[in-house]
């Protein structure tokens, strides 16, 4: 253990490294149960969905311990799955195996990417406050379909939306999981989303919203996972060009700010603001993305609840490895983290919207060249019900208030570039 995570130059013991990953793993198992209920809508099947999401961690988080030594963790992110199936499978029209193609493709260019350290022209593509956006747009965008799902918020012919029937059993109980939640999060309990939502099941029982089957057993042979269901067909139109690059931009900016944000709460950012074997670790995060596809999952990217880890003291790869093996042992766990309802994974879908607040903060609001896009960013994703249109608008709005600003230094090359595109999108729809 010393010679592969080197604990001593880390100031670490295998005992706390362990205890880290338990505690990393706690607080982000809540996916399992989560994103299943998400892709299943497209069609899906849950059980081989549930295998492919614990695989694809499995694989994911080894390879960032093994590859970058870093304590972080990685699962199908949040947003990411939101994005497959609600914007698109169920709006745009495509198949869910076209939506795997993309995710599929867009790993390997990432795998790419991270190899020859081309990502630079990508990331200046987009706008500082656009990027700070569209984690505020998601998050808005995730708890409304918590929302939905809770059958809090239904559709209204007359005003689009309004408030559901708060005495209906489902509404009950995902108000209760809400508190329970809640109150866990304000009282720091490490887990609180899992527990909550471990609680919320087992309350809905009585209610008739969790139901138990006859001969139900909490542990048994993990279902296949779906194997390489890919679809070739479309990948020559700009829609799926949009989709693709939706999941390459939110996969780069989701795992450099978690890296970001991780190793700086670790204390394992260099003194000139690099982050340890980078390369390493978004090369982790690209082969987690690949795997995942392959088997049947939505894009993988490394997550902030890692840093509940390094609260436990997690400064190696060893952290991860725990993690790593704990995915493993719940494959055989999937009758558990299947029965969980709608109405107990909804709270956690509005809360993960709250955490995903949090960059607002740093939106520049003085300057309404830039305010005006990262606004206009935020409010389309869940009003358009699509994080892509949300991002589209975003640049349109950026690149028109710029220009018409005569402020044309601020518009990059690349950003006009996939501006044109953005607006032949929607001329050759």
């Amino acid at each position: 253990m010393e010679n592969l995570f080197k604990l001593k130059a880390h100031n670490t013991t295998v005992k706390t490294e362990i205890i880290a990953g338990i505690t990393t793993f706690m607080t982000m198992a809540y996916i399992l149960a989560v994103n299943p209920g998400i892709l299943s809508a497209t069609g899906m099947p849950p059980g081989g969905v549930f295998t492919a999401t614990a695989l694809a961690s499995l694989i994911a988080t080894l390879a960032m311990a093994l590859l970058a030594n870093l304590p972080i963790a990685l699962a199908p992110g949040m947003g990411l799955n939101a994005f497959f199936a609600f914007t698109v499978v169920l709006g745009m029209g495509y198949t869910w195996q076209l939506a795997l193609t993309a995710v599929f493709l867009e790993g390997i260019l990432f795998i790419i990417l991270s190899l020859f350290n081309v990502r630079e022209a990508i990331v200046k593509a987009i706008p500082t406050n656009i990027k700070k956006a569209v984690s505020v747009g998601i998050g808005l965008f995730i708890a409304f379909i918590g929302l939905q799902n809770a059958g809090i918020i239904v559709k209204n012919d007359a005003t689009l939306v309004q408030l559901g029937n708060l005495g209906s059993p489902q509404v009950l109980v995902a108000l209760i999981g809400l508190v329970i939640m809640g109150v866990l999060l304000a009282y720091k309990v490490k887990g609180a989303l899992l527990i909550g939502i471990i609680l919320t099941t087992i309350i809905g029982i009585p209610f008739g919203v969790t139901t138990v089957g006859k001969g139900w057993v909490p542990v048994k042979m993990p279902d296949a996972p779906i194997w390489f269901a890919f679809q070739f067909d479309k990948i020559f139109t700009l829609d799926f060009f949009v989709v693709f690059f939706t999941f390459l931009f939110v996969d780069i900016f989701d795992t450099i700010g978690t890296l970001v944000g991780v190793t700086t709460q670790a204390g394992l950012i260099g003194k000139d603001g690099e982050i340890p074997r980078v390369k390493q670790a978004l090369l982790a995060d690209a082969i987690g993305t690949v795997t995942g596809a392959c088997v049947g999952t939505s894009t993988v990217t490394s997550y902030i609840e890692s840093a509940s880890g390094v609260a436990e003291g997690g400064r190696t790869g060893l952290t991860s490895l725990t993690t790593a093996i704990l995915f493993g042992l719940a494959l055989f766990l999937s009758p558990i983290f299947l029965l969980v309802p709608g109405a107990a994974t909804a709270p956690a879908l509005v809360l993960v919207g709250l955490f995903m607040l949090a960059p607002i903060k740093e939106v520049n609001l003085e300057d309404y060249t830039e305010a005006i896009p990262a606004f206009v960013t935020l409010l389309f994703m869940p009003l358009t019900y699509s994080i892509a249109e949300g991002l589209v608008f975003g640049i349109l709005a950026y690149i028109l208030i710029k220009a018409l600003s005569g402020k044309f230094k601020d518009i990059s090359v690349v950003t006009w570039i996939v501006g044109i595109l953005f607006v032949l999108k929607h001329i050759l729809k």
